[in-house]
């Protein structure tokens, strides 16, 4: 993870959306012809596009109140106890309109641009009804078909349990398998099933009952693990050969030990932890020492990580959790994309793959972690085509 194959005076080849050669500019100049069009990033920082593997970013209005309470005193449980978090979302988004929710949305992902974000995976969760996430998906399938950010959809259905089944969680289990599976697969509407498993949410059997049938309709498998509690989420993650487990900040030896033997990626969200106030982030240096593929994504949502930006991530896995900025941009691109089951695809600057990349203002890639708190992306090319040009 510390070896960016970093090239010093670098030049690459675009042709048709694809990178056709990456050499030294004196080798690139001798493929081009008299038409082809040159981009100058005058000694700047080139670097594939972030791949962010975990974000909630559909959703209807902000959840400020609930920061100003956690600033006072409040915990995040607290707050989801007395009617907030996730369900106090869930009934705004199922109020608003689908093209409210793309309005919003839309913002959001010019937001991931000026970060230098090119890919989201894209999670709904917020709707906890057929239609609401429903709803959700079809207009993350819109956003993707505008073709400025790339999107993986995941449903997550089993995100909270909605108010209308509060001590009824079975019922509503039995709804997600019978009825919003089966319909989300027959409108090839997510490619991933993921499930909030902790105790107080979805417990274990329970996640693993919904991450089953999901299994059998063809869905590939993510999870929030071990946010709160060790390893009962990290140990189900490795169990049903899940792509990734997610969070795993309460995670302990023994689940760490069940990822690595099972070839699930971590996915770390620093952002959110700090967001929290907690003083707990994942033991991302215990993960690599043991050859775990760490991958780091900002969790946007509008609860616990009110962040597009993947410099301040790699920001946060420097000092939080010791990564170093070569082991962070990794896990925020090639790492990232192998989790998405993209990195055939996106993730690093090769012959044959995607030309999405970044133009960051920066002469040297660790200042994007350095420098915190900014927007870094001069420029964002999607398929070779400019999605994002700094004023």
């Amino acid at each position: 993870m510390r070896d960016l194959a970093i090239l010093s005076r670098g030049a690459m080849l675009v042709r048709h959306g694809r990178i056709q050669a990456v050499g030294s500019r004196a080798e690139i100049e001798t493929l081009v012809s008299p038409q082809t069009r040159l981009v100058d990033a005058g000694g700047r920082v080139v670097l594939p596009g972030f791949v962010d593997a975990h974000t909630h970013p559909v959703f209807a209005g902000t959840r400020a109140d609930e920061y100003e309470l956690r600033a006072q005193g409040a915990t995040y449980a607290e707050i989801a106890a007395r009617g907030g978090g996730i369900r106090s979302t869930v009934r705004r988004t199922r109020a608003a309109t689908e093209d409210e929710l793309m309005d919003s949305a839309r913002r959001y992902r010019q937001w991931f641009l000026r970060g230098g974000t090119t890919t989201v995976e894209a999670k709904s969760g917020y709707g906890l009804s057929l239609e609401a996430e429903c709803k959700i998906l079809r207009a993350i399938h819109r956003l993707g078909q505008e073709g400025s950010v790339r999107y993986v959809p995941t449903f997550l259905g089993a995100h909270e349990v909605p108010d209308e089944f509060r001590g009824r969680m079975d019922d509503y289990i039995a709804l997600l398998i019978r009825e919003m599976l089966p319909r989300v697969a027959r409108e090839h509407l997510a490619e991933y099933c993921d499930v909030f498993c902790e105790p107080s949410v979805f417990p274990a059997a329970q996640a693993r009952v919904i991450l089953a049938a999901a299994k059998s309709l063809g869905f590939g498998l993510r999870l929030h693990a071990d946010q709160f509690t060790p390893d009962e989420g990290a140990l189900l993650a490795a169990e049903l050969g899940a792509d990734t487990a997610d969070h795993l900040e309460a995670t302990g030896p023994a689940g760490l030990e069940a990822l690595r033997a099972a070839g699930v990626q971590p996915v770390l969200l620093p952002a959110s932890v700090y967001n929290l106030g907690s003083p707990r982030y994942p033991a991302a240096r215990q993960m690599i020492d043991a050859g775990l593929p760490v991958v780091l994504a900002t969790d946007f949502n509008p609860g616990s990580s009110p962040t597009t930006s993947m410099p301040l991530v790699l920001s946060l896995a420097s000092t939080q959790m010791k990564m170093t900025p070569a082991e962070a941009v990794t896990a925020a691109t090639i790492n990232a994309a192998h989790s998405l089951r993209q990195g055939h695809e996106i993730g690093s600057l090769e012959p044959g793959k995607f030309a999405d990349f970044a133009i960051h203002d920066a002469a040297d890639y660790r200042d994007l972690a350095y420098f915190f708190g900014r927007d870094t992306a001069r420029a964002v090319y999607i398929g070779g085509v400019p999605a994002y040009q700094a004023e």
